[in-house]
């Protein structure tokens, strides 16, 4: 089994590449396979879908999609993820694509493996969820990309805002046994990015039966391997810090249980952080859009 941290991959400033890559037989796991790219202005990337579904979501930037020899979908501008609200593209199997950047592009490629005949999809910011979680200095934003109603097979996605000095997965919830409705089996990472490229935060991953305890500190462009366990999350003071989360599993549900020691704080969270959102929504669009 892998190490739970693992670091990107440095490239020279304005290079083409991939910053972090994680296949499922790496990260001691079945379904996930995930890593983030730079391209750089003219350059195209083509890959394909077969036995798998894959979402790319725009981390930084500015590109055009196309597949299966179809008009090109124009994904962002972002110019960061603390810029603005996710564009996506959900891609099923059996599909070829090419990825065109405009500009200096950061895109997540989020994969798992799936053989359901399901349809493409651009997912536009103002399509994204929206929610302010918890209370007090572990208050934090979700934005949701693939919920759990969305039409895929496996995989769900989201993206979580954390301001400076606050916790997030709070209180420690875990996901690694198939309970339902309570509780599901459910792969996760947690791909981060950080306000200030110079903070950091520390995630704490442990089991509810003893038998590792681990914390680590994370910083920008860092991915945690989250294969079970509960795994709540703090970034430093000064520090505003967001994270990537892809999740994959045998159920279209993100139920999780939280640890029981902890779990009563739910119920009596003081009034929401004033600092957020982080990032305000994007109002929905009134006219018809692909």
């Amino acid at each position: 089994m892998s190490k739970t941290l693992i670091k990107s991959r440095p490239l020279p400033a304005e290079s083409a590449g991939v910053l972090i890559h994680v296949e499922p037989r790496e990260a001691g796991w079945e379904f996930i396979r995930f890593s983030v790219r730079r391209l750089v202005p003219g350059s195209n990337w083509q890959a394909r879908t077969d036995g798998e579904e894959c979402c790319l979501v725009l981390l930084s930037g500015r590109c055009d999609v196309r597949w299966n020899g179809g008009p090109a979908a124009t994904i962002g501008p972002r110019g960061s993820v603390f810029d603005g609200y996710p564009h996506a593209v959900y891609l099923p199997d059996r599909h070829e694509f090419t990825v065109s950047a405009h500009e200096p592009t950061e895109i997540a490629e989020c994969r798992a493996p799936s053989s359901k005949p399901l349809a493409p999809r651009v997912i536009r910011p103002e399509d994204c969820g929206f929610e302010i979680r918890g209370g007090g200095n572990a208050t934090r934003q979700i934005v949701d990309v693939l919920t759990p109603e969305f039409p895929a097979d496996r995989l769900l996605i989201c993206e979580v805002f954390t301001p400076s000095g606050n916790w997030s997965s709070y209180p420690p919830h875990k996901h690694d046994t198939d309970s339902p409705p309570g509780e599901v089996d459910l792969e996760e990472i947690y791909y981060y990015k950080m306000r200030d490229p110079l903070g950091y935060g520390f995630q704490r991953l442990y089991s509810a039966d003893g038998r590792f305890d681990e914390t680590v500190k994370v910083e920008d462009g860092d991915l945690v391997l989250v294969r079970e366990g509960y795994h709540p999350f703090v970034t430093a003071y000064g520090n505003d810090a967001y994270y990537l989360n892809v999740l994959a599993g045998t159920r279209r549900s993100m139920a999780a249980s939280d640890d029981p020691r902890y779990a009563a704080l739910r119920r009596s969270w003081p009034p929401p952080d004033p600092r957020l959102p982080l990032l305000a929504r994007p109002e929905r669009q009134t006219t018809a859009r692909r």
